[in-house]
């Protein structure tokens, strides 16, 4: 970060109740935009008029000049975004991306490095999504250990429908004006919303939504939820409330943890009257109260039944038992995120097998199966780790020897091979046990 950009979080940190109304020559600056040029990525997917970073990079220094210009003079215009689709469980046409060209990815990326050091000191500790030094493991842990050192008996879990494609413009636009007063900056970050979709072949107007895929989407949808959700159970929800209460929030996702059911229904109400106000609705069929606690499971078991859980962030949550018999909230792969993670695996090991040489798709799929791990390889969760690892270790082996039925792997030929390469092993990555840690301190 540069020392102007950092004095400008120190400012907003010191005077919480800043409007910032000079920004816009900070985005407009040349050597911002070089850095931003340089901090992109060369391998992204391009937008509707084809240019890569490096073919945008063979005449940099006029392309970021002019560019610096037509921002100065505001005669700026984005370029539509061009529509993708990507593998969704429970989808059939997918999750739709909207793929910016570059030099509009230029321009998210110098808003987004300004925007940010304000926003970041501002937004509240139940925020984790795409925040610097945040995680979903780190909202995940949190999670965790408040609901078993708390006084928490119900869990809320919500779903907000289409978010991103629902956020409502014109309140976008007013929750920027709290903090940026440059109307410059606020008349950009419009225009880029309102730039248009391209798919089969047809500009779609866009009145509401911010893309996902885009730069600056993230940060925009943190900052519409800040006010719509974060300070509201800060402010409004909390206080009110007899017992204690907990909420937290990555992206869109969002839980709620709560003393008493009966202020759990309450929210659980009142939350859908609250986005209502600001153009959101919430998905009444993914929305339900449910027992969650330290006496969850006992009290299930007096009625014949089993104690709830949740889905939060791809793990089922349910009320497990430590090995000295006390409660614990552990975790596994959300069975719908499992199946969806080999269904993707052996769609890649179908089309693989015809593009790429057995050598290829056998480091490819190591680094499949390594990502997988990376994420879900926490605390409690080895069994489903090693569900995955199994069967993908299976649909590798079927599509290697497809490629060719002279050179099949037999399962000690196979073996030796992944030994070879030294194929992922299910271990744990990620120690979210309160327990272990508190004992190492």
């Amino acid at each position: 970060m540069s020392p102007e950009l950092r004095r400008i979080g120190e400012k907003a940190r010191s005077e919480p109740r800043l409007v910032f109304t000079s920004l816009y020559h900070h985005i407009c600056d040349v050597d911002h935009l070089r850095a931003c040029f340089e901090a992109l990525p060369a391998d992204r997917a391009v937008g509707i008029d084809g240019i890569s970073k490096e073919q945008y990079g063979a005449n940099l220094d006029e392309n970021i000049k002019e560019l610096s210009s037509r921002l100065r003079n505001m005669g700026y215009r984005p370029q539509p975004k061009r529509r993708t689709y990507i593998p969704k469980p429970g989808s059939v046409k997918g999750r739709p991306l909207a793929i910016s060209c570059f030099e509009d990815k230029l321009v998210e990326l110098a808003i987004k490095r300004v925007l940010e050091p304000i926003y970041e000191v501002q937004f509240e500790d139940s925020s984790y999504g795409y925040r610097p030094g945040r995680s979903q493991h780190q909202c995940l842990d949190d999670l965790g250990r408040t609901i078993q050192q708390s006084r928490i008996n119900t869990i809320v879990e919500a779903d907000i429908r289409s978010f991103f494609n629902t956020v409502d413009h014109a309140w976008m636009l007013k929750f920027l004006g709290h903090r940026i007063g440059d109307p410059r900056i606020i008349r950009l970050i419009g225009c880029l919303l309102k730039g248009g979709i391209l798919e089969d072949g047809l500009v779609q107007a866009s009145e509401e939504g911010t893309p996902q895929g885009s730069i600056l989407s993230p940060l925009l949808s943190n900052i519409y939820l800040h006010y719509v959700l974060d300070l509201w159970f800060s402010r409004r929800v909390r206080p009110q409330c007899r017992g204690e209460a907990y909420y937290f929030r990555f992206a869109d996702d969002f839980v709620a943890g709560f003393q008493y059911r009966q202020e759990a229904e309450q929210f659980q109400t009142a939350l859908g009257e609250r986005l209502g106000q600001f153009k959101l609705r919430l998905a009444e069929e993914k929305t339900r109260c449910l027992a969650f606690g330290r006496f969850a499971r006992s009290n299930a078991q007096k009625q014949g039944q089993k104690p709830g859980e949740f889905t939060f962030l791809g793990f089922t949550h349910y009320c497990g038992k430590s090995k000295t018999g006390h409660f614990k909230v552990k975790r596994r792969t959300s069975r719908k995120k499992l199946g969806a993670s080999l269904r993707a695996f052996r769609h890649w090991a179908r089309g693989a097998r015809h593009k790429q040489t057995k050598a290829e798709m056998l480091a490819r799929a190591k680094a499949r199966v390594q990502g997988h791990l990376n994420y879900y390889a926490i605390t409690d969760n080895a069994r489903s780790c090693s569900r995955y690892v199994y069967h993908a270790t299976r649909i590798l082996r079927q599509w290697l020897n497809r490629k060719s039925q002279r050179q099949a792997y037999n399962w000690d030929e196979y073996n030796h091979v992944l030994r070879a390469i030294h194929w992922p092993r299910v271990q744990i990555r990620i120690d979210l046990s309160p327990f272990r840690r508190a004992e190492a301190c």
